[in-house]
């Protein structure tokens, strides 16, 4: 038994920014203040194109081809009786989740208007139908995200009086295991990614709410 390191540094920063973009997009969502809205999407759109990229490329817990179990794997993970570095096979089913929710979170967001002010950015390439489609989608969706995230610090919970801390891995990275150590890959490549993402998605839409943040 000794220390095994599970999480690269970008998959440890990921998971933070996006607790982080999420609570800011809620926040300025419910509030009104659209730019920070925008700007935050796209910031968080850049971060999930990085992270699916890195699910490619990128160190082995990363992989998106672990997040993908058969069934069986599922129900054993939930029964205790599987046990890997990274996320187990109901685990990988939640981030699977997530990253479904988001992404139809983000991409819908782009279709959207408030009829008033603001649109966003592909409104304008679409019928108003499909507009309409869109901010209805935008507007639900968020409910079943704020239940994916109950169940998932619930199971941060339940994982904790089973003694394994889930946050303290994903802060240091590294877990006390007696499997075989994964491969890693540097993170620093991720965050370039993720920078390179960043600036040209607002340069191409978010220049103007950026500007009006900014005045």
């Amino acid at each position: 038994m000794g220390k095994v390191k599970v999480w690269d540094g970008f998959i440890r920063g990921f998971h933070w920014l996006l607790v982080i973009a999420l609570g800011v997009l809620y926040i300025s969502g419910e509030e009104g203040w659209l730019e920070l809205h925008f700007v935050t999407g796209y910031v968080l759109l850049a971060l999930m194109l990085a992270r699916l990229i890195w699910g490619v490329i990128g160190s082995e817990t990363a992989r998106l081809s672990k997040l993908i179990n058969h069934p069986t794997k599922v129900v054993n993970a939930l029964k205790g009786k599987e046990d890997r570095v990274g996320h187990n096979a109901a685990g990988s089913l939640m981030v699977v989740l997530f990253f479904v929710l988001i992404l139809l979170q983000l991409v819908t967001g782009l279709f959207t208007t408030d009829d008033i002010l603001v649109d966003g950015p592909l409104v304008q390439y679409v019928s108003y139908d499909l507009v309409e489609l869109a901010g209805s989608i935008h507007h639900s969706n968020i409910d079943f995200i704020i239940a994916a995230i109950a169940l998932h610090i619930l199971a941060i919970i339940a994982y904790r009086f089973k003694g394994k801390n889930l946050i303290k891995t994903l802060l240091t990275g590294t877990v006390e295991s007696s499997l075989q150590q994964p491969k890693m890959k540097a993170g620093w490549i991720a965050y370039i990614i993720f920078a390179l993402f960043a600036a040209v998605l607002i340069f191409l839409w978010g220049m103007e709410p950026l500007s009006q943040l900014m005045a």
